[in-house]
Parts: C-alpha cells; structure tokens; sequence
C-alpha cells in the first residue's frame, strides 16, 4: 500500500514538473521592431561605407505582423518588392502594381537632405526584398539593399488585418514633392508598435500579459509543490 502511494506520487511530481517546464518553454513572442541597419540607417556604401544589410540581417528572425523601420533622408528611397528580377536591376519603373510598393522616393529638388523615417509592416510570408533605387539605382548597385525571409510566427494582428478602403496607401511612384515625403511615413490604415520605451499602451500590453505568464508559474509551481508533499 505505502509502494503504491509512493508510485502514484513519483507519478504525478513526474506530471506536474513536465507541465511546471512548458510554462516557460511555451510563451509565444511579441511582434517586433527591427531599426534597418541599426544606428548606421538606412544609407549606401558611399554615403555610410561600413553598411552592411546582409549581415544585419543574417542574425534576425523575421514574421508577419514585425515591422522594418528605415531612418535615412529624403536622398534616400524605400522600395519593397516580391519580384526578385525587379530586385535584381535595382529598378522598380517596370514592376507590377501588385509586387512592388515604393514606401518613399528621394526628393531631387532638396537642397538640403533632411531625415525621414519610414515604418514597413511584413503582411506576407516568404521571400521579400528591400532595395533604393534612386539615381538609376546607384544607391542600390552601392550596397543599399537586402532580402529577408518572412515566416508565419503569430500571423498578422487584428490591425493589419483587412486595412479599410478608403484609407490611404503607401506613397505613389510618382509623388515626389515636399507634401508627399512627409518626414515620417506610416499609411494611416496600419497601427504599427512602437518601441517598447516610447509607447505606455504597448508597455501595458506587455506587462498584462507577463502578468497572467507568472500566474500560471505560480499555479504551476504550487502544483509541484503539492506534489512534493503527498509524494513525502
């Protein structure tokens, strides 16, 4: 009889210890924001010659619903593509309207570059491809281009699900004055996170959700701590 309880004990401490073990391997992670380039931005080789876009991105993990945020200048474009020949000639004036979004476009009528900000969010799956195609793609020839890999992750938010019609997309090719270059470029339909630092509801959001994490340790691990008892 007293084998018997010790057995089912050892039984259940087994139980309790493996779901005590997935409470901290099963967190799912938070959408994430990626600075291209990190503090070097958003430049080519001539400009900044220590860029390096391959190896930013090499150590990254990219999924839908995560953000790029490029910070360069209006000298400076943004243009995302799906079609890797429009990627390859570092050209986008041929590219479908389907494959190909220009997020900002230089502005050669400055006289003095200015910053720019431009907030990309991944809303597709597979290969995705980054480039500036400015000054007959010189920009781009000089280093100013990567490729990334976008897997599924958590799938896209409720807010970058189904954007409303009537809101206004990505900035159009053609577009190239002042008032169409704003100094941060985000379409108003998407409600892309902030940095952890700069956004309070993101932080809430955030500390919510580590909230009901320890909770179900603490379950857990009151569940083991029972466990323990009955077994000695």
């Amino acid at each position: 009889m007293e084998q018997g309880k010790y057995s089912l004990g050892l039984l259940l401490f087994f139980i309790l210890s493996c779901l005590f073990l997935l409470s901290f391997s099963g967190s799912v992670e938070a959408y994430k924001n990626y600075t291209v380039g990190d503090s070097l931005g958003w430049f080519d080789k001539l400009e900044k010659p220590n860029v390096n876009y391959q190896k930013w991105v090499a150590a990254k993990n990219f999924s839908l619903g995560d953000f790029l945020i490029f910070n360069t200048d209006n000298n400076h474009s943004v243009i995302q593509t799906y079609n890797v020949t429009t990627y390859k000639l570092c050209d986008y004036e041929d590219a479908q309207d389907n494959d190909t979004i220009q997020w900002s476009s230089a502005d050669p009528s400055a006289t003095t570059p200015h910053p720019v900000t431009v907030s990309v969010p991944l809303l597709k799956e597979g290969m995705v491809y980054f480039f500036s195609s400015d000054y007959d793609g010189e920009q781009c020839k000089n280093g100013q281009h990567f490729k990334i890999n976008v897997t599924h992750g958590q799938g896209l938010p409720e807010s970058l699900k189904n954007p409303p019609e009537e809101s206004p997309g990505p900035i159009s090719p053609t577009s190239g004055d002042e008032e169409s270059t704003p100094d941060t470029i985000v379409p108003s339909n998407f409600n892309h996170p902030q940095e952890a630092s700069d956004d309070k509801e993101a932080s809430g959001s955030d500390s919510l959700s580590m909230h009901w994490k320890l909770k179900d340790r603490t379950l857990n691990g009151i569940l083991v701590f029972l466990g323990l008892v009955y077994l000695f």
